[in-house]
């Protein structure tokens, strides 16, 4: 036999005499094992305390995420000033009713822009973007820009026929205003100008 085939024999004995020897002394040595750092009263109470939060507390929180999350469409088309904010409103309120099967729908219908309604219309904003912007030119907040396409807006929906009463009363306020302030462009720093 050579000496490497002898050494590894060796090897695997002195393995299988620690197998041996080991597993009865850790079987021995080892304490009695818990399934919680808790025992008696605490563990009950822990218990009591973990039963209400889950028939409680967890329904609240879920029954709100859930509301929260089924108005989303409703706000972002608020934010976006879409011209059919209202009709996403009751999509989302039907979509609670439906269990959320309508939602989809309104989150797209929140994002798309409007092209039918701007053909037919001469915009894809709701009224209430004019009369912010109004309201920031009557302030002398509103940019040189953002009455020109204010303006050129309103002229568009004219016509087209689709200007309001109250919107047709914004624009021949509009003309009244002072002029807008002019918008701020950057300053561009030019290399060398310092004279170095």
């Amino acid at each position: 036999m050579t000496g490497k085939a002898a050494s590894h024999g060796r090897g695997r004995a002195f393995r299988a005499l620690a197998r041996a020897v080991g597993a009865p002394a850790l079987a021995l040595a080892a304490g009695s094992a818990r399934g919680s750092f808790l025992s008696g009263e605490a563990l009950d109470t822990a218990a009591d305390v973990m039963s209400w939060v889950v028939i409680v507390i967890v329904p609240i929180i879920g029954i709100v995420v859930f509301w929260i999350v089924h108005v989303m469409p409703e706000k972002i088309a608020h934010r976006r000033h879409h011209p059919q904010t209202q009709a996403i409103q009751v999509l989302c309120l039907l979509s609670l009713v439906f269990g959320g099967l309508l939602w989809p729908i309104a989150w797209l219908w929140a994002y798309t822009r409007p092209v039918a309604y701007r053909l037919a219309y001469g915009t894809d904003k709701h009224d209430e973007y004019f009369t912010e912007l109004a309201d920031k030119a009557r302030r002398g907040e509103a940019l040189e820009h953002e009455l020109a396409t204010l303006r050129h807006e309103l002229d568009s929906m004219h016509a087209r026929g689709a200007l309001t009463a109250d919107l047709a009363r914004l624009r021949d306020e509009l003309d009244s205003l002072p002029p807008p302030r002019p918008a701020e462009v950057p300053v561009a720093v030019v290399a060398g100008a310092r004279g170095d």
